[in-house]
């Protein structure tokens, strides 16, 4: 029988075996008492089963409140799955599945969902990313090395005709791929249509002129019929990248993007703190970034080393190389996506971003490391190209910088920050 496999950080004042049994119990066949229906043959069937558990520790205080208590608090990895014909392929289903009710049940002081195993199944039915890493390079006419991109800043507040000349700047200081910020998408003060009118004039004609094509990561996130009609917009006037806020839409939201979809899909992750940030509640990246594959996502954003957020660095680089994992073993489909730098991201950390990974396959965005440089935007980016020229040679940037260039003003401006990885991290 093919099953769908789960593993869980959870903590418990019963003792991790009970705990277990009643997280299998409250998500598949079982509830707070035996039911008549629940026959011997419907449990064989269908009960989901507790495969493994680890102890890892234990403590005299809860870590969350928890309504049930005792003198000791177990904590430990526990293993359930589910028989696939529970739920077939429904990625809804199946994080209401994996995810669902056993966030409130009394009999866990603490439960993270950590990783997922999916079957092949999986795959007939979600088609996954439409380009990936191969494919985004193709859009822009087969672009070589990473891409250096950056987010429009200030991030509300320009008119669409603002937003175009700052894209100007941009595309003529030689960037790669730029980016609506999540807070602007059809607001009215700059309406989608008009932003999008105005910056692809920009991108259009710069590409007549050199045959690069500069991706512009248009933010489509709305209503699902919105969004259809925003990549319809697109079509129109020939952009080929759509962000979508994956958490604001869910995963209905992105398969229905990638459904209708003929463009790159740049999956931005605002509000993710809200399922990682706490080590005691919450789903990891390991877990979402592969449903939002399989939903579609070419592009993911998976913050940045020394970011300006909560995840540490080595949090990061098992994020970044978790994208460019086969999402499944024995031949299937490998789904690999992009991972997408940012935050804080300046010069300093481009070649440890790129050692980590062994490979160019990635979207290095710097805001401020752009935008704020003493030169200006156009510097900015240039001093970018400079720092990941040094990076592809194995070049320090104190040996590469040439005095008074850009690349040496942005190191003379930027702090350098600190890196907190092991080499087995790298």
């Amino acid at each position: 029988m093919t099953r769908i496999t789960a593993t869980y950080d959870i903590e418990t004042p019963l003792g991790l075996a009970q705990a277990a049994a009643v997280m299998a119990g409250e998500q598949s066949t079982g509830t707070f008492v035996r039911l008549a229906g629940e026959t011997d043959a419907l449990r064989e069937r269908a009960a989901a089963q507790v495969d493994r558990i680890v102890p890892t520790g234990s403590s005299t205080t809860p870590s969350l409140p928890c309504r049930k208590t005792g003198d000791v608090y177990e904590r430990g990895l526990v293993t359930i799955s589910w028989p696939l014909g529970n739920f077939g392929v429904s990625l809804p289903t199946l994080l209401s599945t994996l995810a669902g009710n056993l966030f409130e049940l009394a009999e866990l002081s603490a439960i993270r969902l950590v990783d997922i195993d999916l079957p092949l199944e999986f795959a007939n039915q979600h088609p996954g990313p439409q380009f990936g890493a191969t494919g985004t390079r193709h859009f822009m006419g087969d672009h070589k090395g990473s891409l250096i991109g950056t987010i429009i800043k200030p991030s509300v507040g320009f008119t669409a005709d603002e937003t175009a000349s700052l894209v100007r700047t941009l595309v003529d200081a030689g960037i790669d791929f730029i980016k609506d910020d999540e807070l602007q998408a059809n607001g009215p003060d700059c309406p989608f249509d008009d932003r999008l009118d105005a910056v692809m004039r920009v991108i259009n004609s710069h590409a007549d002129k050199t045959g690069k094509k500069i991706l512009y990561a248009v933010n489509i996130t709305d209503e699902i019929d919105q969004m259809w009609r925003n990549l319809d917009k697109m079509e129109s006037v020939g952009a080929t990248c759509a962000m979508v806020c994956v958490q604001s839409v869910g995963l209905t939201g992105l398969r229905a993007v990638r459904d209708r979809s003929g463009v790159l899909i740049h999956g931005h992750r605002a509000g993710w703190g809200l399922l990682s940030r706490s080590p005691d509640i919450g789903i990891d990246f390991a877990v979402m970034q592969k449903l939002w594959r399989l939903a579609g996502a070419d592009h993911l954003h998976v913050s940045g080393l020394a970011n300006k957020f909560t995840e540490s660095d080595a949090t990061v680089a098992k994020a970044a190389k978790s994208v460019q994992q086969p999402l499944f073993g024995n031949g299937g489909p490998a789904y690999l996506a992009m991972p997408v730098y940012s935050s804080s991201q300046t010069i300093w950390q481009f070649a440890p971003t790129r050692k980590l990974l062994g490979n160019d396959d990635f979207i290095y965005c710097a805001g401020g490391g752009i935008m704020s440089h003493p030169g200006g935007p156009a510097d900015g980016v240039t001093s970018l190209r400079e720092a990941a020229e040094a990076a592809h040679l194995g070049l320090s940037l104190k040996e590469f910088a040439a005095p008074g260039s850009p690349l040496k003003r942005a190191m003379d401006h930027f702090d350098i920050p600190f890196i907190n990885l092991s080499n087995s991290e790298i």
